[in-house]
This record gives structure tokens, sequence and C-alpha cells, in this order.
């Protein structure tokens, strides 16, 4: 395509995003459907400018003033990338000079929330809680991911062989650094050809998801519940340890989501997984199972701003008082999951979250009012289930407490949080 016309398209779904209307890849996604005769180095331009817009949108509401023309454009040719050469037989004499104004700009000179681009309150709550850590994390959310994690079945499969499929398949990988079932690839490849995704001997799921599913240590045999299934990537993982026996319950409030979880559920090859539409979480269906569960993984509604480096939008679509109602409700959702659990059962609570307000502080009022779990340490769980360098993966809390928390900057995983306790 004309580069011309490109960089009118990209202005186009620039606009459409920064409405902050609906998920950034959902508005992604439609405007492909809509035009289709877009090719892919069209629509890996198109993507990669909206990303690199809503990574950097601070700095680049700053610079756009400066400009002429729709603001849309303005940050599209902001966001455009490659080399400037493409891209100028684009613009007019105006902008091109416009734009090189801009790149001589230093970062030093730059005012911090331009560099940092994060909203105000975010910035100011990761500085009290991460201190010398909010420039690598700062970095870390906001640079595009590379690489993939995918999820061998271990029902199906073992690591090595598929490891040795996709190597036959054209798709390099290594094995993760934590998850004993986890493979590392670099780029996205065509995956949905790949026969080793065809008969479900993997699936796509971040390193970090897997050790969420594996600090539950789901057993043959067992009944368990996944309380916020989503689209099953973490059902599908404790259906595998289970080895295919048991009952495993995907609860989540979302149908749509659920119907996601079937055509993946067709390929892994299990049978013990069973989709439950609910209302919320005291739902009737909820309450019949209350005290006879031997494991409830709650995976919680969140912020989700531990994945900024795949969903930058996330940041400016939400308030430090939405953040807020969140954690409230996590509260709700974590108490009510914890009614499922016979003695001696195991709960985990979960977020892809960086804030403590939905991670230790969710953890530490739930324990304060439910005296009949117990607390346990994630470290060693971890350890117990063969993750390497567990305690790396943990942090300690005043209380004592030790939780599982992942960083993209330390980890090269999503930023995850979880807690484990067990029903006296």
């Amino acid at each position: 395509m004309h580069p011309k016309p490109l960089l009118e398209a990209c202005a186009d779904l620039v606009a459409l995003v920064l409405k902050f209307e609906h998920p950034s890849d959902a508005v992604v996604a439609r405007f492909f459907r809509e035009n289709r005769s877009l090719g892919p180095r069209e629509r890996a331009t198109l993507s990669e400018t909206v990303y690199t817009v809503l990574r950097k949108k601070q700095l680049f509401d700053h610079l756009a003033p400066s400009g002429s023309g729709a603001k849309s454009r303005r940050m599209a040719i902001l966001g455009f990338p490659g080399g400037r050469d493409y891209l100028n037989a684009a613009l007019n004499d105006q902008e091109i000079r416009w734009l090189d104004a801009c790149g001589a700009i230093r970062p030093d000179d730059l005012m911090e929330r331009h560099r940092h681009n994060l909203p105000d309150w975010l910035a100011q709550i990761l500085k009290d809680e991460v201190q010398q850590d909010f420039w690598p994390l700062v970095d870390s959310l906001n640079a595009p991911v590379t690489t993939l994690d995918l999820r061998v079945n271990t029902f199906k499969a073992k690591r090595p062989d598929v490891q040795k499929a996709l190597s036959k398949a054209g798709v390099r990988s290594m094995a993760t650094p934590y998850s004993p079932w986890g493979l590392r690839i670099e780029g996205k490849p065509a995956l949905g050809r790949v026969e080793a995704f065809l008969d479900g001997s993997i699936e796509v799921q971040d390193e970090g998801s897997q050790l969420l599913a594996l600090l539950l240590d789901a057993h043959r045999g067992e009944m368990v519940v996944d309380f916020c299934a989503g689209a099953g990537g973490k059902t599908l993982a404790l259906g595998a340890a289970m080895r295919n026996t048991g009952r495993l319950y995907a609860f989540d409030t979302s149908g749509h989501r659920l119907d996601a979880l079937r055509p993946r559920l067709a390929r892994s090859g299990l049978s013990n997984v069973h989709p439950v539409a609910i209302s919320h979480e005291r739902d009737d269906r909820i309450k019949r199972l209350a005290g006879k569960i031997d494991r409830v993984l709650v995976d919680a509604p969140c912020s989700g701003l531990g994945t900024l480096r795949r969903s930058p939008d996330l940041k400016w679509r939400q308030s430090l008082e939405q953040v807020r109602q969140m954690a409230a409700k996590q509260l709700e959702i974590l108490q009510s999951a914890a009614r499922l659990l016979k003695p001696g059962g195991r709960l985990v609570y979960a977020t892809c979250s960086v804030l403590n307000m939905e991670n230790e502080e969710v953890a530490n009022a739930f324990g304060t009012s439910n005296t009949d779990f117990e607390v346990l340490d994630a470290g060693q769980l971890l350890a117990a289930m063969g993750v390497d360098n567990a305690i790396d993966l943990c942090r300690r809390d005043a209380k004592g407490a030790t939780f599982l928390r992942l960083w993209p900057h330390r980890h090269a995983t999503d930023a995850f949080f979880a807690a484990v306790w067990r029903k006296v």
C-alpha cells in the first residue's frame, strides 16, 4: 500500500482506539474485519502504530499540539513504525519539519510524566510501592512483548516431545525458566496451522498464569472449582493436572467467555470439565456446593495493570476510584468462593495486577476475617511442585505471609500475585 493511504488508515484507527469506548484489541479486530483488503504487512503497521500511541500517549499528547492537522493524524505520525523514508512520502514539508523537531528532543529534557507515560495517580502509587524498582518496572510495562508462552497439555504430551514437534514445524522454542509445563517462542508464528496446536498438545498461556494452576496443585479424583474461569486457560491446565479425573467446575458470570472455552476444551481431550455460567458470586448453583470442594482457584476480575505490555490501553481506561471499587468486589468474590471448601481444602486468590490494594490488602483483609483459613507459603508450595528458584518468585509481607509476586522486569512474565490458604 502507498504510504499516504496507509497513514490515513492508521490515523482512522488511532481515532477509534483513543475514544476508549472498548478494549483496544477489540477495536483493532473490528477494524480489520471491516477492511479485509488490508494485507499482513499493513495490519502489522496499523497494530504497531496504535500500540505505540497507547504506550506513549502522555508523551505524544505533549508533542502533538505543536504539529498541524487532525490530532489522530499527528499521533499516528509519532507512532508510525519503521524508517523515515517511507513515512516521509506521506507527509508534507511542514509535518516533516515538525517530526524532525520532535525527534531532536532528548529524553533527559522531558518532564518525568512524559517519560513514564503513566496516569499520574498510577505513577505515584507505583513509586510508593516499588520505590527503586519504579523505572525498571515502567520500562518493562512500556515495552512490547516479543515472545509468546505456551503451555504443554500434559494430559496429551510431554514437553520434550512437543518441543521436537514444534521444531519440525519450523517453530523454535525453549523451556520456560519456572513452569515445568511451559515453552517460550520468539515472535508470533501462525500457530493455528501447527499440528501441536490443532491436536490440543499446546495452548497459549503466559508462564505466570501457569504458575497459578501449579499453586492449586489439583489431584486426581478431586472436586475442583475455577471460580472466575473466563476463557478457561487455567481450567484446562487444572484438568490436565487432574489427569481427566474427578470433577472440575468452570464458573464465570460471562457465558460469552465460557463459550470461548468450548473449542479449546474439545482440542484438549478433557471430559472432566463442566462450564457453568452463574449470575453472581452468590448464585444458588454455588451454594449447593458449599463445603464439598477440595480446591478453589479465584483468579479474580482485576484492573489488569500487570498486563500493560500487552494491553496498554488499560492504564488510560481506569481510575483510582474504579480500582478501589474493584478491590472491594474482589474481597466479596473471594469470601463467597471460600465457602465452597471442605476442611483441609486449598484456596488460591490471584490477580494480574501490580497494585497492593488488589493484592496484599485483599489477601490480608480476607485472612483477618477468616481465622479458619491458614495462610501457606507460596514459595515452599512451588518448590515442592518442581519450580526452580521458587523463592525468587515470592515476597514476604509485613505480617510474615509469603505470596507469589511476579514482575515483568524481573521474571519476563506479566505481573501476577497469588495468595494460598488451607481451610482448617
